[in-house]
C-alpha cells in the first residue's frame, strides 16, 4: 500500500462525495414575460426559442400551456444571472409565439363546449393572481402559503362552532352561485346569472373575511413596528449626540466639581427641554398632525390660559425664554434655578421687560443669597401675568441697600412699573428673599 500522506496525496484535489442538486430558476435576464421559458432551456440546455413554441403549442391543448407556464411562474424562484437582455429578434419572436399561444387557446376553446368567455374569465383570474404573486416578495408569499393552509383547514379542525358554521355556510353559497351561474349562463337567463354571481360573490366574501380582517392588521402592525424603530433611532441618535457626549465631558473635568455640577445640570435641563418641552419628544407626534399647537402647562392646575401657538413660534414663548434665562444662569453662577410655568403664550414687549426684571432679580439671588438654588414660578391668566423669584437665603434689608446698587430700583422695579406692572417684595436678614412680579395684560395678548 502506498503512503497516502505522500506529496501526490497533498496535492490531489478534494471532490466532494455530495454534488449540489441542479435546480430550476426564472431568470431575470432574457426574458419576455416572467423568465419561465429561458429558465427551464437553461436548465434543459436547450434553445429558447424551442421551449416557448413547446408552449405554444400546449395552450391549444385546453389552454395547457397558458396553466403550466403560470403554474412555473408562481412556484419557481427567480434568480439573478450574469446574462443580457434579450435581443430584439429574440424579442419578437418571444412576442410572436405568445400570441399564437393566446390565439390558439380561444380558437379551441371556441369550437370546444366550453364557453369562450369563461376560458378569458379564467385566463384574466389566473393572469391577475400570478401578477400579485410575483410583485410580493419572499415573506409575503411564504406568510399567504401558511395562510392557505391554515386558513379553511386550521378553522375546520381548531375553530368554533360559529367559525365552522361560517366556513360551510361561505362554501355552499360558493358552489350554488358558480351551478348557477354556469346554468344560467347556458341558457342565457340574465336574472339567474346575476343572482348566481351575486351568491358567489357573497360566499367568497364569508370565506375570505378572517383573511381580510389579518391583513388589515398585518398593516397596523408593520405600522406600528415602523413608529417604534423611528422612535427608537431618535432616541438612541439623541443620547449618543447629548448624554453619552456630556459623560464623556465629566470623565474630563472629574477634577473640577464646580465644573461637573455645571455639565450636569445643563445636561437634565436640555433632556427635560428634550422630553417635555413644547417642542420636545413628547410633543412631536402631536405636532406633526396638527398645524395650531395647544401649549400646554408645566406644571401645576388648569387655569384655562393655554394659548394656541404654531410650530414654528415655540421658540418664541414665555416658558422657553424663562427656561433659556434660567439656564444661563446656573451656567454663569453656579446655582441650580427651578423654573415652574402654568399656562403660556407668545411673547410681546411686556412680557419681555417680566422677563428681563426676573432675569435681574434671580441674578441678584445668585450673587448674594449664598444659596445652592433659587426658585422661579410664574402664571400667565388671560388678565394678568404673575411670577415669583425665591431664595430662602441671608435675605436683606431694604432700606440699607447702598445708593449706588441700582438693580432693584431701575432693573426691577422701574421697568415693571413702565409697563404698567408692579413689585412686592419680601425680604428680612436670614428669612431670605422673595419678589413677586405682577403685570397686568390686555384681552388681545
Amino acid at each position: 500500500m502506498g503512503d497516502a500522506s505522500g506529496p501526490e496525496a497533498r496535492t490531489r484535489p478534494y471532490h466532494s462525495s455530495v454534488e449540489e442538486e441542479p435546480r430550476l430558476y426564472r431568470l431575470r435576464s432574457g426574458r419576455i414575460v416572467a423568465g419561465v421559458a429561458a429558465g427551464i432551456a437553461r436548465h434543459l440546455e436547450l434553445p429558447v426559442l424551442w421551449v416557448r413554441a413547446a408552449f405554444a403549442v400546449l395552450a391549444s391543448f385546453g389552454g395547457a400551456g397558458v396553466l403550466a407556464y403560470g403554474l412555473l411562474w408562481v412556484f419557481v424562484r427567480q434568480r439573478a444571472d450574469t446574462g443580457g437582455q434579450a435581443s430584439v429578434r429574440e424579442r419578437q419572436q418571444g412576442l410572436v409565439l405568445l400570441v399564437l399561444g393566446i390565439g390558439l387557446a380561444v380558437v379551441v376553446a371556441s369550437a370546444s363546449a366550453v364557453p369562450p368567455w369563461l376560458v378569458g374569465t379564467l385566463a384574466s383570474i389566473l393572469v391577475g393572481g400570478a401578477v400579485l404573486w410575483r410583485e410580493a416578495d419572499e415573506s409575503q408569499r411564504d406568510q399567504w402559503r401558511r395562510e392557505a393552509r391554515s386558513s379553511v383547514l386550521g378553522t375546520l379542525a381548531d375553530g368554533g362552532r360559529a367559525a365552522r358554521l361560517r366556513v360551510l355556510a361561505g362554501a355552499l353559497l360558493v358552489v350554488i352561485g358558480l351551478f348557477f351561474f354556469v346554468r344560467g349562463a347556458a341558457g342565457s337567463e340574465i336574472p339567474v346569472v346575476l343572482a348566481a354571481v351575486s351568491a358567489t360573490l357573497v360566499g367568497m366574501a364569508v370565506l375570505t373575511v378572517p383573511w381580510w380582517m389579518r391583513l388589515v392588521g398585518d398593516l397596523d402592525v408593520e405600522r406600528s413596528t415602523r413608529i417604534r424603530s423611528q422612535e427608537r433611532a431618535e432616541i438612541a441618535a439623541h443620547l449618543h449626540d447629548s448624554v453619552l457626549q456630556t459623560l464623556a465631558l465629566i470623565q474630563k473635568q472629574a477634577s473640577s466639581e464646580r465644573e461637573v455640577r455645571r455639565l450636569a445640570r445643563s445636561q437634565e435641563r436640555e433632556l427635560r427641554q428634550w422630553l417635555y418641552g413644547p417642542g420636545g419628544y413628547s410633543r412631536t407626534s402631536r405636532r406633526m398632525t396638527e398645524a395650531p399647537v395647544a401649549m400646554p402647562t408645566s406644571s401645576g392646575p388648569d387655569t384655562g390660559a393655554e394659548e394656541t401657538v404654531e410650530p414654528a413660534a415655540v421658540a418664541e414663548t414665555v416658558s422657553t425664554e424663562l427656561g433659556r434665562i434660567c439656564g444661563e444662569i446656573e451656567d454663569d453662577f453656579d446655582v441650580a434655578v427651578r423654573p415652574v410655568v402654568v399656562g403660556d403664550g407668545r411673547l410681546d414687549d411686556s412680557l419681555r421687560a417680566l422677563l428681563a426684571a426676573a432675569r435681574e432679580a434671580v441674578v441678584n439671588a445668585a450673587k448674594h443669597a449664598g444659596v445652592d438654588e433659587v426658585s422661579v414660578y410664574a402664571e400667565l391668566q388671560p388678565e394678568r401675568a404673575e411670577l415669583f423669584v425665591r431664595d430662602r437665603g441671608a435675605g436683606f434689608d431694604p432700606d440699607e441697600v447702598a445708593e449706588d446698587r441700582h438693580g432693584l430700583a431701575d432693573s426691577i422695579r422701574g421697568r415693571m412699573e413702565r409697563n404698567g406692572g408692579r413689585v412686592r417684595l419680601r425680604t428680612s436678614p436670614g428669612a431670605g428673599t422673595e419678589i413677586h412680579l405682577d403685570l397686568p395684560r390686555s384681552p388681545e395678548r
